[in-house]
């Protein structure tokens, strides 16, 4: 992390090669009081921002994207 909080630009690459856009996921944590995601929710990777943000498209209809260093997901 850089001091901004915010992940470094090296972090970012590596977080997209890890999730290309794509690949198939599992959530394993979202910690989201608001999200209606579960553990085990499996979606699509559609996009990474700059912060590492993974944006998915759940295979429930939700686009809520895993923040870096907060939500845990898996690559299936």
């Amino acid at each position: 992390m850089r001091n901004n909080g915010f992940p470094s630009r090296e972090t970012v690459a590596r977080v997209r090669r890890m999730y290309p856009v794509g690949c198939r996921v599992e959530l394993m944590y979202m910690d989201d009081p608001y999200s209606r995601l579960t553990p085990g929710e499996r979606g699509t990777v559609r996009a990474i921002d700059d912060t590492g943000t993974v944006f998915v498209s759940w295979d429930c209809g939700s686009g809520l994207g895993v923040v870096y260093g907060v939500d845990r997901i898996r690559k299936l």
